[in-house]
């Protein structure tokens, strides 16, 4: 029974640490390309392992759950950073975006309102699909997962919805947000 409790097996602890640190490092750190924040994520999970008192049947069982607990960890933390840099591009694209003029927004206005009711003359099933795909921003196969349709089908039926619906909108510079 492998057993870190307070001030009890910290010798156990420590060989542990010693052997897996390079390895969770390793992992992290080609995960996260950032050597840092690699060190953090290992740290934590040491940290959480230790403050937990974890029990295993062995230390490979404990190792395996370190790899485990960082891998999680360097996703999250590479998706929240996308997140982030992508919040960030936005802003910046805001702010350098030049305010719009009434009769801008009026034209925006009159092609939402184009796209809204070339969406509506749709059958059902393309509408759906391109609505996800381009208002609900996922992917095929997340669209298919949510339809319960191949991903092929997907792809398939955003090109017809794409196709009728630029024969139903009156220009080709209409506006389609």
């Amino acid at each position: 029974m492998f057993l870190i409790e307070d001030g009890n097996n910290r010798a156990e602890f420590r060989r542990l640490y010693d052997t897996v640190f390079p390895i969770l490092f390793r992992v992290a750190c080609r995960i996260t390309s950032n050597e840092e924040a690699a060190e953090d994520l290992c740290q934590e999970a040491f940290f959480r392992f230790y403050e937990r008192n974890m029990v295993f049947p062995n230390a490979d069982e404990a190792k395996y759950w370190l790899i485990r607990v960082v891998k999680n960890a360097a996703l999250n933390h590479v998706k929240r950073k996308e997140r982030e840099r992508r919040a960030y591009q936005r802003a910046f694209r805001e702010l350098n975006q030049s305010p719009e003029s009434g009769e801008q927004s009026l034209l925006k206005k009159e092609d939402r309102d184009e796209v809204r009711k070339a969406l509506e003359q749709l059958p059902e099933n393309l509408r759906i699909v391109l609505i996800l795909k381009e208002y609900g921003e996922l992917n095929y196969k997340e669209i298919g997962r949510a339809l319960g349709i191949s991903e092929g089908n997907v792809k398939v039926r955003v090109f017809r919805a794409r196709e009728r619906l630029a024969a139903l909108l009156p220009k080709e510079d209409t506006y389609v947000p």
